[in-house]
């Protein structure tokens, strides 16, 4: 299996939802902080699907 590089914006929203899964584990946040672990976990699976097809 051939990987490939994510392009610059799915890496962006990744990060962007991983970081605020993270805040949102350490701190209160309305939204965030109920769906922590489900904010990391997409941005995860964003990363996986960018890196394992061509052009996401």
């Amino acid at each position: 299996m051939k990987l490939n590089a994510p392009t610059q914006t799915l890496w962006l929203v990744a990060v962007i939802l991983g970081i605020l899964g993270i805040i949102g584990n350490l701190t209160t946040i309305p939204f965030v902080s109920t769906y922590a672990f489900w904010f990391v976990a997409v941005a995860f699976i964003l990363l996986v699907i960018g890196t394992v097809y061509k052009r996401l």
